[in-house]
């Protein structure tokens, strides 16, 4: 959906949630590259994190009706991107992501949180009433 004239009408005209979805994508391209004996632990751990960002995003706009609500699945993308930076650290640790990688992902992942928490902290302009 395309924004008309500056008027965010969907989840995923939020800068937020576009950019946590490129991230996710990126997550989920370099994670082909894990070994196989990782598929069921870390690959999967991180691909569900950095896709659950994007899903709380969406769940949280919907919910935008009932601020505590909207603010909880907001913070619920915020752990989630939290535990995606989490599980990037392990890649980078255990040598299937490289530090270049790792440190580009980290900062996307850093400013997701930043945007989130400044949501988080004010509300009342998502808020339908």
């Amino acid at each position: 959906m395309e924004r008309k004239n500056g008027v965010i009408r969907d989840h995923r005209d939020l800068d937020v949630y576009k950019m946590a979805f490129e991230a996710a994508m990126v997550v989920f391209s370099l994670s082909k590259e894990f070994p196989p004996e990782e598929r069921y632990a870390l690959t999967d751990q991180i691909r569900r994190s950095s896709r659950s960002v994007c899903g709380n995003l969406a769940e949280a706009w919907r919910k935008r009706r009932y601020q505590a609500a909207f603010v909880a699945k907001l913070n619920d993308a915020e752990a989630e991107a939290a535990e995606t930076q989490t599980w990037l650290d392990f890649a980078a640790a255990c040598d299937y992501l490289n530090s270049s990688a790792r440190a580009d992902l980290r900062t996307i992942y850093n400013n997701v949180i930043g945007k989130l928490v400044i949501m988080i902290q004010n509300p009342t302009p998502w808020i339908v009433r």
